[in-house]
């Protein structure tokens, strides 16, 4: 299965599953300096940061992105965004704790939880330790990096590719064992912004929603609990307090997320028995007034959004705003049946040049 059958547009064409034979799942735990010998190439660098193996992909525009190996967490994404002065790259996550030894939070996080009723709800994958699998570039426009990991029967892949004007992240999950998996699943940005009254989004117009908490998931800002409390705004609540469960549908172009707000945007489950159903649009954007940049966030193979801001809260974490967003398989869980394979990804892209 090539790239451009998981992506929509046109890439190059690494082929990013390869047949491993069961010898290489044995886990060793690789030092940097064999990892790159093994795996680093041009644009392609692998390094330690506070004893945490990481990888640094960087494009021939400059463009790069940070990945911590051992939990899959990008924690940096600086594409080029001007020309002038010999190139403005600006970060576009929001990650905390990425210089200290701590666990980084925020930045891109893959969640994949455990959805069946026996099950403990928790994450599959906290547990488990990434090692890379594999590396690919087309000479130095198209970067990729393989991370897999074990989870009891289940085999997990991610791909990180970055390109001149885009990052996508991949996830494959094939179920090895004899009994049907369910799970709830992820890729969550942290995305950065200037400043919380020029923070919105725009595409997801006639598009239903809900009031949802997020996934708990290892890299949260937010918790659950906390993106469902609404900010209290003076004595006059700014808006009417959305109740959970309820649909509605989106009546203006631009959402504007100045206030802490927790949504799903996807087709109510009841709906999607039917033969027809309208699912919310496979893009958006992500408008930031104070820096003037703009970022298309696009699914695939996943069914809903999730959309969430933490309004005043945001000040604890830091000067400046940030939003989480992105593909999720919330609602309705996915079950991943034996011998199969679940495929789902995000692309991160942007016309700012």
């Amino acid at each position: 299965m090539g790239m451009a059958s998981l992506l929509s547009f046109p890439l190059p064409k690494p082929s990013i599953i390869k047949a491993t034979s069961s010898a290489s799942s044995l886990t060793t735990v690789v030092i940097p300096e064999n990892l790159d010998e093994k795996f680093g190439r041009k644009g392609i660098k692998f390094l330690e940061s506070n004893n945490i193996p990481m990888v640094e992909l960087t494009v021939r525009n400059g463009s790069s992105v940070k990945l911590s190996i051992p939990d899959a967490h990008v924690t940096s994404y600086k594409p080029k965004v001007d020309w002038k002065d010999g190139g403005v790259f600006e970060e576009v996550l929001y990650t905390v704790g990425a210089d200290s030894a701590a666990k980084a939070k925020g930045g891109i996080g893959l969640v994949i939880n455990d959805a069946s009723e026996s099950g403990s709800k928790g994450s599959l994958i906290s547990s488990s330790e990434w090692t890379v699998k594999d590396v690919d570039s087309d000479s130095i426009d198209a970067l990729q990096v393989e991370l897999s990991c074990t989870s009891g029967k289940l085999d997990i892949t991610y791909v990180v590719s970055l390109y001149p004007v885009g990052l996508a992240t991949a996830v494959i999950v094939k179920n090895n064992g004899r009994k049907a998996v369910t799970l709830n699943s992820a890729i969550l940005s942290h995305l950065k912004f200037r400043k919380r009254g020029g923070t919105a989004i725009q595409g997801l117009k006639g598009c239903s929603y809900c009031k949802y908490p997020p996934l708990s998931s290892p890299f949260e800002l937010v918790s659950p609990s906390e993106a469902m409390k609404t900010d209290s705004s003076g004595w006059f609540g700014s808006e009417p307090e959305e109740k959970t469960g309820i649909w509605t549908v989106q009546d203006v172009p631009i959402t504007v997320l100045k206030d802490r707000l927790s949504r799903v945007y996807a087709a109510p489950p009841a709906e999607r028995s039917k033969a027809f159903y309208y699912t919310p649009p496979t893009k958006y954007e992500t408008l930031d007034q104070g820096r003037e940049l703009f970022f298309r966030m696009i699914r695939i193979g996943f069914e809903d959004i999730y959309l969430g801001s933490p309004g005043s809260i945001s000040e604890k974490y830091g000067k400046e705003y940030f939003i989480c967003t992105g593909p999720a398989a919330m609602l309705v869980p996915v079950v991943v049946q034996p011998g199969e394979k679940w495929k789902g990804a995000q692309v991160i892209e942007h016309d700012n040049l």
